[in-house]
């Protein structure tokens, strides 16, 4: 199928749910709407001519800040690639929490089992969380973090460290010294460098 086709295949699939559908080289991205992101995503996966199998990838996005400008609209995205291996074909959906204060859109595990982890990862590094996760806490960061890494507000230095220590034979925290300094490249030219006179 090809690319137009698919993306008219997938918009009527979606229906109402379908807020926008882009095709950019070469590939497909819908973006839906949270209401009805979960039966979106199981009519991708069970509709003829999608049968999207297999979910690839589940990430978490913060668009403040958006190519350094001021973005207009909602601040937290969900997006996720699906494959058909038996269409042979791909495509992206996109999917933004209606609520920047608590982040929240369906969990897509019922449908994908393999969103576990993705789904888990997005809500430690960014704060997002999956409605209907049976499990859903930290999986990269410490149990005793405190905020969401991957959050453009995020403070880029940090208050405390955490480490091993050997006498005491646990994971002990300490108050973080950062000294700011000024990097400043240095150039260095020689003479006949490169071949150059």
């Amino acid at each position: 199928m090809n690319m137009q086709a698919l993306q008219e295949r997938v918009s009527t699939v979606l229906g109402d749910a379908l807020v926008t559908s882009v095709v950019d080289r070469g590939e497909l991205t819908v973006q839906v709407k949270p209401e009805g992101y979960l039966e979106a995503m199981k009519a991708l996966r069970d509709a003829e001519g999608c049968r999207f199998e297999q979910l690839i990838d589940l990430c978490g996005l913060d668009y403040s800040e958006y190519k350094d400008m001021v973005w207009e609209g909602p601040r937290f995205a969900v997006v996720s690639h699906l494959l058909s291996i038996s269409e042979n074909q791909r495509m992206r959906v996109k999917v933004f929490c209606a609520d920047d204060d608590l982040p929240m859109v369906a969990s897509v595990v019922e449908v994908w089992t393999g969103a576990n982890w993705f789904e888990r990862e997005a809500f430690d590094l960014y704060g997002i969380v999956f409605d209907g996760h049976n499990d859903l806490r930290r999986i990269l960061t410490d149990y005793g973090f405190i905020g969401h890494p991957m959050r453009k507000d995020f403070p880029v230095t940090g208050h405390v460290e955490m480490r091993y220590d050997a006498e005491q034979q646990r994971v002990v925290y300490q108050p973080v010294t950062v000294e700011t300094r000024q990097i400043t490249p240095r150039i260095i030219r020689e003479d006949g460098y490169g071949g150059l006179q």
